[in-house]
């Protein structure tokens, strides 16, 4: 959010609020005149003043989000207990679990021996460092998260940069690219596939069938355009290796063990992390051998991991909690998960449904405008709002007896690759130029990030389309 609205800029802030009330009583009016019940035109005029809403005023997202919830309330649009329902709690305490455990795994200095590590098996050559930390990202993003991954990868690559006296620029968004492609990959690697999965009752492992292949696919296409797109600076890079490696004696980054302050420690913390994956990605087999509903593993192997970090960390056990989990982030995607789910209680979604569904003619002719829309509304918008929109759209094609299985794949591929045409479009683009601009002083140009980030996104987008409209025929119907 820009300091404008932090500090004395009343105009801009006028203006934005003048803009936000104009456009949502302007909505309001057209899906009147369109028909829809009181009801439902309080409910998708609210969901879009506050998706505009966090737009125009990101620093106050929770505020708008509160502000929201409660006209719906007192409205009657929307009562507590389905507040409470729609509000996704099983999300919620999911991230919280994770959280935990990522915020452990960085207290034993597990991502700075990751990274050194890996820069090691490169022998320091330019351009596979750029393609081990772009596959670096993309991993860790599947792993743990994609905000975690690109500020350990950030840290890094400045260190290195910094090192060797090159621009550290287009390494670090060669690698929020790829962050957003690999979060793609596994239930894990953003927000908006846990949703995903617990909506569409999805598991670990279909993930692994449908959503990393085409996650693989689409990095190596990425890798090929970064490494192609800034094959000077990649030159310059290799340039000042070898300069260094003449005048230097011994090379930095030699003992990944020097980042890692107990060994004991940091053995135990990834013990706990592996064992807590392995569970999550068993979760299906489990639910089906001990008869458990649907997910109920996948949200109780977090908790679980992170009761042992808890209890193992004790003294820490309280600093995990208030410090590493975003309860900021985890409470407007309550208010949003809530919103959102009006839309479908009032029945909103059925008729957007409808509509879409008469638009297109066939399921592939769906996926394939679902996965655009969602690509390109994720360019300008956070990726969660814009999925937390779309949920219950893709419920209600259930109801019109069309298989939504291809249609969640579409959902999530749009919201993680649209998110790399603009800067603005993921959290991790975010991340990753604040550090820059703290660091480095770096104020990124949209357009600079605009011509690399249109070619990725849209060969990924494009190379997410093509194989789910020839996989199809093979899925099954959900």
């Amino acid at each position: 959010m820009s300091e404008e609205y932090e500090g004395s800029g009343n105009i801009n802030f006028r203006r934005d609020l003048i803009i936000l009330i104009g456009f949502t009583i302007g909505i309001a009016l057209l899906l009147e005149y369109a028909g829809l019940n009181r009801n439902q035109v309080i409910a998708i005029s609210i969901l879009t003043a506050m998706v505009v809403g966090t737009l125009l005023f990101w620093g106050f997202r929770v505020a708008i989000a509160f502000l929201g919830i409660s006209t719906l309330l007192l409205s009657r649009t929307l009562d507590i207990a389905h507040l409470i329902e729609f509000a996704s709690l099983e999300v919620i305490l999911f991230l919280v679990g994770m959280m935990t455990l990522v915020g452990m795994l960085k207290d034993v200095g597990f991502f700075r021996w990751l990274m050194i590590k890996i820069v090691k098996l490169t022998n320091f050559e330019a351009h596979l460092l750029l393609v081990i930390f772009c596959l670096l990202s993309a991993v860790l993003a599947m792993a743990i998260d994609e905000v975690t991954s690109i500020i350990f990868v950030t840290a890094v690559l400045l260190e290195i940069t910094d090192y060797f006296d090159v621009n550290p620029v287009p390494y670090v968004i060669s690698c929020v690219m790829a962050t957003n492609i690999g979060s793609s990959g596994t239930v894990l690697g953003n927000p908006i596939g846990i949703l995903i999965a617990m909506r569409g009752k999805l598991s670990f492992e279909d993930f692994i069938v449908w959503a990393l292949p085409v996650a693989m696919i689409s990095l190596i296409a990425t890798i090929l355009i970064v490494l192609f797109w800034y094959r000077k600076d990649v030159a310059l890079f290799k340039s000042k290796i070898r300069l260094k490696m003449r005048t230097t004696e011994k090379l930095a980054f030699q003992d990944e063990w020097e980042f890692v302050p107990n060994v004991k420690e940091f053995k135990i913390g990834v013990a706990i992390f592996v064992s807590t994956i392995a569970l999550i990605a068993m979760h299906k087999r489990l639910e089906t051998l001990f008869d458990l509903p649907h997910n109920t593993l996948l949200l109780a192997a977090s908790l679980i991991g992170a009761s042992m970090v808890m209890m193992w960390k004790r003294t820490k056990a309280r600093e995990y909690i208030e410090k590493d989990v975003d309860w900021w982030s985890l409470i407007f995607f309550m208010m949003l998960f809530a919103n959102a789910g009006t839309l479908k209680y009032t029945g909103a979604t059925d008729i957007i449904a409808l509509k879409i569904a008469g638009i297109a003619s066939s399921l592939p002719v769906l996926t394939t405008i679902l996965l655009w829309l969602a690509s390109i509304g994720s360019s300008v918008l956070d990726n969660v709002v814009l999925v937390a929109a779309f949920i219950p759209v893709v419920e209600s094609f259930n109801n019109l007896g069309i298989n939504t299985f291809p249609l969640w794949w579409a959902l999530l591929f749009g919201g993680c690759y649209g998110g790399n045409i603009t800067m603005v479009g993921s959290t991790a683009n975010i991340v990753a130029l604040g550090i820059l601009e703290k660091r480095k002083k770096y104020s990124m140009r949209f357009m600079k990030w605009l011509g690399i980030g249109l070619i990725v996104g849209g060969i990924s987008t494009l190379i997410a389309n093509i194989i789910l409209v020839l996989l199809i025929p093979y899925m099954p119907i959900r």
